[in-house]
């Protein structure tokens, strides 16, 4: 798998970062999450992980061609949103040695691979109810 760098939301030691793929998906590295209060809350199927990433981080999806990369609505695979302002990401966990080798990642992070077309529904309008759920 190819990864195509589309941006990263940086402070020291921390460096969430989206790419594109060349299989019509977006790989999101972000935090580990540990917190076992919050993974209790969470179904994550097997072979599936979670990821936290600031929301600003999909402002990048705009070096994809998209007009805008605000995320208008939290659902799937955005699992919930954090007093922190930050969202916590469903996906499975990216397993291809190649796309990782292109990724610099350090010890606490990881990385999930989510369908484009997903991504690209939550910069959408509403579709109905919200299902925004807060940390």
């Amino acid at each position: 798998m190819k990864l195509r760098f589309l941006g990263k939301n940086s402070t020291p030691g921390d460096s969430p970062t989206l790419y594109a793929s060349d299989q019509d998906t977006y790989v999101i590295q972000g935090w580990k999450v540990y917190a076992r209060d919050l993974l209790m809350r969470l179904d994550i199927p097997s072979g599936h992980t979670v990821v936290e990433v600031p929301t600003e981080l999909f402002e990048h999806l705009t070096k994809d061609g998209l007009p805008s990369g605000g995320i208008k609505r939290f659902e799937a695979p955005i699992m919930l949103v954090t007093e922190q302002g930050t969202c916590v990401v469903l996906g499975p966990e990216m397993r291809d040695a190649e796309a990782l080798s292109q990724m610099r990642m350090p010890d606490y992070e990881t990385c999930v691979e989510v369908p484009t077309a997903l991504i690209k529904a939550l910069l959408e309008g509403n579709r109905g109810a919200d299902h925004q759920r807060r940390a």
